[in-house]
């Protein structure tokens, strides 16, 4: 199950059971794979949301038959207060966060042949903004205790065709800056924040986004604040962003990119004004929400941590996720030799959904694909192509990471407190017959 299938998973469940009691621990020990009952029976917060107030300006919107980018007011409002939110110089909204990551490696100069370090522990669409530019994505290592990009296994990755470093801030989880922009300086590499899942997410009371030389945010239908599809490129240089204007304006000229008419090279990536509209309307509900999993998360990470065998992920001194996923790790000794898997099927099986929604995706056959094309062999010798594919058996970290992870999707976080503890008394139920659910 991939990260948008579970989170389609856990909004599917939030109607089932309203009307029906709780269960507690103490009225039937036995796990409900082993035929219990469930310790949750109310379902979760519903995911996407709509609003009936937003309905107005939407139409609004649709009547004045000013959809398109450039005929109304919407998407460069949208940009103005996503940039004043966030704290950076000046934002551009896109088609997507795809586009966006695609938007940003361009206007770094990332070209055909080129490679972009990044993290392998991530959605695939960071894998295909990279090749979208004819580049190679090479994986730094995850630290398995964080989720995220390893800084002590970076400069290992860097070959005289490395353009550019591309970290994720995966889950909201912001990654350790202050270790891997030095690594940028030292090597002349330009930082593409993939922020697709941080919105919000503060690193030393910097916003993520604001922390590299761009930054790409997603909208997508499962984010906390969705209009279906939809980006934001970010950046502390306004100069940036006007190339990137242009570029996702079929090269049209902006501002400080000079031209006449479509000058350069460019690409259509444009949003609409109905997703500009409906995204300026979640602004309050974002930072609201952002609160709530905050401090609902820290609650969760406290009460879960103090089982053996469940460990909070680690996070990076002085910095505020933003939770897309509250991720933990799982060891099975603490749990009867327990497997994983099978752990996250006794937790679903008592009404809490949860997943690991990534695994050794490199494998997978998409980048084997890539580097036998006629255009990778072209571009770079099969001696380079070959060691890169045998470099992902060292990534033994990210291995790690796959093998041991479980999260718990953003939606459950708005749940109240009492739903919350239940997700530790499921956990205790299943540890406690752990035994017994390992030979069914």
């Amino acid at each position: 199950m991939n990260r948008r299938t579970f989170l389609q998973a856990v909004a599917a469940t939030a109607a089932f059971g309203a009307a029906r009691p709780n269960i507690s621990l103490a009225a039937d020990a036995k796990p409900a794979l082993l035929g219990g009952k469930p310790v949750h029976t109310g379902g979760w917060v519903s995911w996407p949301q709509w609003r009936p107030e937003w309905e107005a300006k939407i139409m609004e919107v649709y009547r004045s038959r000013k959809w398109f980018r450039l005929s109304g007011p919407n998407v460069p409002e949208f940009e103005e207060a996503w940039a004043k939110m966030i704290g950076a110089k000046k934002a551009l909204a896109c088609a997507s966060g795809t586009t966006s990551l695609i938007i940003g490696l361009n206007v770094m100069d990332v070209d055909a042949g080129d490679e972009v370090i990044t993290s392998p522990y991530t959605f695939i669409a960071t894998y295909n903004a990279i090749l979208n530019r004819k580049a190679l994505p090479v994986f730094a290592d995850t630290n398995p205790e964080t989720l995220t990009m390893c800084p002590k296994s970076l400069e290992s990755r860097i070959t005289e065709r490395t353009k550019a470093i591309m970290p994720v801030h995966i889950y909201g989880m912001p990654c350790d800056m202050d270790a891997i922009n030095p690594i940028a300086k030292k090597h002349k590499l330009a930082v593409v924040e993939d922020a697709c899942q941080a919105w919000l997410a503060e690193y030393k009371g910097r916003k993520c986004g604001t922390l590299g030389d761009v930054g790409g945010f997603s909208f997508q239908e499962s984010k906390h604040i969705p209009s279906g599809e939809g980006g934001v490129v970010t950046s502390m240089s306004e100069e940036l962003i006007d190339k990137c204007n242009s570029y996702h304006n079929c090269g049209r000229a902006c501002g400080t990119n000079k031209g006449t008419g479509s000058f350069t090279r460019g690409d259509n990536y444009r949003m609409t004004q109905f997703q500009a509209a409906l995204l300026l309307q979640q602004f309050d509900k974002l930072k609201k929400e952002t609160a709530i999993r905050q401090g609902n998360a820290d609650h969760l990470r406290a009460n879960l941590g103090k089982i053996p065998g469940i460990k909070p992920v680690r996070l990076p001194e002085n910095s505020k996720p933003s939770w897309h996923l509250c991720a933990f790790l799982y060891d099975a000794e603490q749990f009867n030799g327990l497997s994983r898997n099978n752990f996250l099927k006794a937790l679903s099986a008592e009404g809490v959904p949860c997943s690991s929604p990534y695994r050794e995706q490199y494998y997978d056959g998409l980048l084997d694909e890539a580097i036998n094309s006629r255009g990778y062999k072209r571009l770079w010798p099969a001696e380079r192509l070959k060691a890169y594919r045998d470099s992902f058996q060292e990534l033994k970290g990210n291995k790690q990471a796959c093998e041991t992870m479980f999260a718990f999707g953003q939606n459950m976080l708005l749940a109240d407190r009492k739903d919350l503890d239940q997700i530790g008394e499921a956990i205790r139920k299943i540890q406690k017959h752990s035994a017994e659910l390992a030979k069914a």
